[in-house]
């Protein structure tokens, strides 16, 4: 009964110490510029960074297949990963994950960011600007260069791309089966922002509305910036989770648009075309071959 009775104390406890954490000196803060400021003896007892991933043996693998899905932000369950757009009346810790991703790749603390998923070229700082903006010189500032005049600044437009913007994510993953835990498991391996090129953007005369990746980042390598930033948590607002956790947990939902296989790791719209539907339910059969391979594991 005794040991019954000190485990609720540490339950009731340990729940206390993560709330009162949560708050950020909400509570103890004497004015606003102290909220969200930690205290030395809260920095030092804090562990606050991401799980590091196990040691895998490749010897410990018995089973692996590489899958790339696709994570629509119109999906209600992953609105966590597309809010907030406008960052000028919330907190400097709530940030959407493109903002996420973009704020870490500015201050060089993402380094590792490619133009494809197989991480064959890295991408440098000025071409990820060159998919992020664009500058357009009017036909009046044009007749004004024609007529001689060097100052046209009044006459250029900048056309930002902004969160708001981001219709998704294409993330790249391993679903493997570790032999010594005896279980399927997951390791997410890149993401990429997917959205319209900003060179065609809001041009009427183009009727082009392609969806692209932005550029594709290292997951791995985006992780302590990922752990940082929080994701508002609907249920409890004094327990958010980070981007780093709600990733690593899969909590948002997917389609499965491709898989390594023998043709080049073709995509699903390749060879079944014209039919959206069909699409959908071959990613799904997909995904219950990689889920009955675990049960699959303990048939003899």
């Amino acid at each position: 009964m005794i040991i019954k009775k000190n485990i609720g104390v540490s339950i009731i406890a340990l729940f206390l110490f993560n709330l009162a954490f949560s708050q950020s000196n909400l509570l103890n803060a004497k004015r606003p510029a102290d909220i969200g400021k930690k205290t030395e003896a809260q920095k030092a007892t804090d562990n606050d960074k991401p799980l590091e991933y196990g040691y895998i043996d490749d010897r410990d693998v018995l089973w692996s297949k590489v899958v790339w899905e696709y994570i629509d932000l119109n999906e209600r369950i992953n609105l966590p990963l597309y809010y907030p757009i406008d960052t000028m009346n919330v907190s400097s810790d709530r940030r959407s994950l493109f903002d996420t991703l973009l704020r870490g790749i500015k201050k060089g603390e993402i380094t590792e960011i490619y133009t494809d998923d197989y991480f064959t070229s890295k991408m440098t700082k000025s071409e990820i600007n060159s998919k992020l903006f664009r500058i357009d010189t009017t036909d009046a500032g044009i007749d004004e260069l024609n007529a001689g005049s060097t100052d046209i600044s009044e006459y250029i437009d900048k056309i930002n791309l902004t969160s708001q913007d981001v219709e998704g994510f294409k993330i790249k993953g391993l679903w493997y089966f570790d032999k010594r835990q005896g279980e399927l498991k997951y390791r997410m391996l890149a993401i990429a922002p997917i959205a319209p090129d900003v060179q065609i953007m809001g041009r009427e005369d183009l009727n082009l509305t392609e969806q692209l990746p932005l550029f594709w980042v290292y997951f791995p390598d985006a992780r302590k910036v990922l752990h940082r930033m929080k994701v508002f948590n609907q249920k409890n607002s004094a327990y958010p989770i980070s981007f780093d956790h709600l990733l690593n947990a899969r909590r948002f939902s997917s389609i499965i648009y491709r898989e390594e296989n023998i043709y080049g790791d073709r995509d699903v719209a390749q060879y079944v075309k014209g039919n959206a539907l069909f699409q959908v339910l071959e990613s799904n059969k997909m995904k219950e071959r990689i889920r009955d391979k675990e049960l699959d594991m303990w048939n003899y």
